[in-house]
């Protein structure tokens, strides 16, 4: 069994386990890095979280979506492009950009199933638009950016 694994207090609060002893545990609250010792009895395993996962929870939820649901840059790039245009017409993503139909209705379909667009009527055609979700996760990546960092 791997040391290190999710718990959580009688309050519900989830910590990552350092080490435990007789009595008490040394804890490390993923959203502030703070660790501490806790009595072993005020604490249980949650089963099923992987204490990456609970790592992971520093980070805003719109922002974890944004990240795993854009897998690479082109994607990261086009969930971009419709925020800042959208709602945009599937035909102006098919001229505009350098994606095949395939791979744009692929990518359309990952970011819908994630909550990240929907569909929208523009001029009459389908189109999509961003969500409340993928706009929050995006400005708060957006503001993170250093333009002049090296690449």
């Amino acid at each position: 069994m791997p040391d290190m694994r999710t718990v959580r207090d009688e309050s519900g609060n989830r910590y990552l386990l350092l080490k435990q002893s007789g009595d008490s545990s040394r804890v490390r609250d993923p959203a502030t890095g703070e660790e501490r010792h806790l009595p072993n009895e005020s604490l249980e395993v949650v089963d099923g979280e992987s204490p990456l996962e609970t790592a992971s929870r520093v980070i805003s939820p719109a922002v974890r979506t944004v990240v795993t649901a854009a897998h690479d840059e082109r994607a990261l790039g086009l969930l971009l492009e419709i925020d800042e245009r959208g709602p945009v017409d599937v035909r102006v993503l098919l001229d505009a950009y350098d994606l095949c139909e395939s791979d744009l209705h692929g990518l359309l379909a990952e970011f819908r199933a994630a909550g990240l667009v929907r569909e929208a009527t523009v001029a009459g055609g389908r189109g999509y638009e961003t969500t409340d979700e993928a706009s929050e996760g995006l400005a708060l990546l957006v503001e993170g950016v250093d333009p002049d960092a090296d690449r």
